[in-house]
């Protein structure tokens, strides 16, 4: 990511950060539309700790743009704990859309082109560190 996309992406989160409730429940609403089979992965879950678990995730990869060093094993340890809840590489694509799809919604007009670019980079980095644990860890 170039300095502007994560400038991009730490501005448009400060505007999400308000409506982070509204943000999660539409995250995990657009998530089970678009990837059925993931909802079976929730079952046990408290989805309220859950979708706010999703935002301090969220936030804290925001905050860390400037600091992959420190960011890195963070993702990789929560890229090999999925494993264990039956993740998948294909999961990591549905996911992307409904991050992206979210975004969108909350977002509205400033959901620029550049804006998606930037998030669509950060998501990218993001799925490509946990895969490649999650890898280590299955193997």
């Amino acid at each position: 990511m170039n300095p502007m996309q994560k400038q991009l992406v730490q501005q448009t989160w400060a505007k999400v950060e308000p409506i982070s409730e509204l943000a999660a429940g539409l995250f995990y609403g657009r998530l089970f539309v678009i990837a059925p089979a993931t909802q079976g992965m929730f079952i046990k879950s408290d989805m309220q700790k859950q979708r706010q678990m999703l935002m301090q995730a969220i936030g804290l990869t925001v905050k860390s743009l400037d600091t992959l060093d420190k960011l890195v094993p963070v993702l990789e340890g929560l890229g090999r704990r999925h494993v264990d809840y039956g993740v998948r590489d294909e999961h990591y694509d549905s996911v992307g859309q409904a991050l992206l799809w979210t975004l969108e919604q909350g977002l509205g007009e400033a959901f620029t082109p550049p804006v998606r670019d930037a998030w669509t980079q950060a998501y990218t980095l993001v799925a490509s560190v946990m895969k490649a644990a999650a890898q280590k860890q299955a193997a």
